[in-house]
């Protein structure tokens, strides 16, 4: 459900980890580059001896894969009704997606510039410019600012320079207001919108490419919970569940994280502050992933110590089902919020209704370079579904003072029939949280 981590950068995201554990927030709110974690000299338990990194299974992407998005976007540009003329974008994801680039977010503006024809444009400031060209993959021309100057000035000058003083300029979402408003008072020959039709269109759709890495991203994640998942014993704590799962990514030289909820902790779907203990009996709800060149997993599995009760066998069940239902439903040319339907009747035909009673969160959310990106499975959601785009699917059931049960899986949708797994499978049984059907 919630993070953000990465293989060799951590990078912001729309929403972080709401985690007991200081450290692991930590992780995922930090932004520049580092290499990834060095493991502690406390031996892991046996299962994690299986655990190795990734090696060639990983192929990172070429510098014609990041043209050909920039290809795209201005093809969509040309073809909107009203066209755009160019498109402004900070640091962040979507940055990255067009140019391959990592840059953090500060008070010195980076733009990128993309006109609706031609090559487009990087500002930067003037100090940062060697900086920036080792990083280009491919040629774009780059503008300077001197810290007495002004980065929109020189971007809205960029596009005078191209013909292009009129018109419409999408303004991608994550970009501070303040560089936005910059840049409206020094380009004020232009209608200034959301970027969103230009870019969300582009990014919710995935290459062959893109679906391999998540894969892979899920995979790796498979291997980490069960390793986790069978170290299980009593008296460990939420935080050393979370310690282990960090400790099984970075074995795998990978940057990765989870929730780790114990017992009535997993009732809010997000956990609680206080620190609970393993014992007997006890669900044990881990959700988490890595990410691997970028792109992300989303993986929850629920298990229990010992045997489950007769309630929570119930639940399980239920919610698989669910799980089910939504897969079954997201087919392309289906609005994106009949998943969430289908989840949800599943779950308030079986008594856990109605609404958001006790299925509290929507059934799911985009993923890619963001672990929450559009679209979204909610309910009402008008979003038509095309192939190619990908999606968490994670229906729960959380009773306060009890417990709470989520099974997470990532998927995609195909041009034909129900959405194909990105995962192994779906979670088997509760003894067993990582076999798969």
């Amino acid at each position: 459900m919630p993070k953000k981590f990465s293989s060799s950068i951590l990078r912001p995201s729309r929403r972080n980890f709401l985690q007991a554990t200081a450290a692991t927030s930590a992780l995922f709110l930090s932004k520049p580059q580092m290499s990834p974690p060095q493991s502690t000299n406390e031996p892991l338990p046996p299962a994690f001896a299986s655990l190795k990194p990734l090696g060639d299974r990983v192929h990172p992407i070429q510098p014609d894969e990041f043209q050909s998005r920039m290809a795209q976007a201005q093809k969509k540009m040309a073809e909107a009704q009203p066209p755009f003329d160019a498109l402004f974008l900070a640091p962040g994801t979507t940055l990255y997606y067009f140019t391959g680039i990592h840059w953090g977010l500060s008070e010195r503006l980076l733009s990128l510039v993309i006109p609706k024809s031609g090559q487009p444009i990087l500002v930067v400031p003037a100090f940062e410019e060697g900086r920036l060209r080792e990083r280009l993959k491919f040629p774009i021309e780059i503008r300077v600012w001197q810290e007495d100057q002004s980065p929109t000035k020189i971007a809205a000058s960029a596009l005078t320079d191209r013909g292009i003083r009129t018109g419409q300029i999408g303004v991608e979402e994550t970009a501070a207001f303040t560089f936005f408003d910059h840049f409206r008072q020094a380009a004020s020959g232009f209608t200034f919108v959301s970027a969103d039709p230009i870019t969300i269109a582009c990014r919710s759709h995935k290459s062959p490419h893109e679906l391999e890495l998540m894969r892979i991203a899920c995979d790796a994640t498979f291997d980490v919970f069960t390793a986790v998942f069978a170290s299980l014993k009593e008296g460990l704590s939420q935080d050393d569940l979370g310690h282990l799962v960090e400790a099984g990514f970075a074995k795998m030289n990978l940057r990765g994280g989870a929730l780790t909820l114990i017992g009535e902790s997993a009732a809010l779907p997000h956990g609680t502050q206080k620190p609970r203990s393993l014992k007997p009996g006890d669900v044990v709800l881990i959700d988490g992933g890595c990410v691997v060149e970028g792109y992300e997993s989303d993986v929850t599995r629920t298990g229990v110590l010992g045997s489950p009760s007769k309630k929570v066998r119930e639940v399980f069940e239920i919610v698989r089902h669910a799980q089910n239902a939504a897969l079954s439903a997201a087919r392309a040319g289906k609005l994106s919020g009949s998943v969430d339907d289908a989840a949800r009747k599943v779950i308030t035909d079986a008594g856990y209704g109605p609404d958001y009673k006790f299925f509290t969160h929507r059934l799911g959310h985009g993923i890619g370079l963001d672990g929450h990106e559009h679209p979204y499975l909610v309910r009402a959601s008008t979003t038509v579904l095309e192939p190619t785009m990908t999606f968490s699917n994670e229906p729960g059931i959380y009773i306060p003072t009890e417990f709470g049960l989520r099974c997470e899986d990532d998927m995609v949708i195909t041009p034909n029939g129900p959405a194909q797994l990105l995962t192994k499978g779906f979670q088997a049984s509760l003894e067993k949280p990582l076999d798969f059907v």
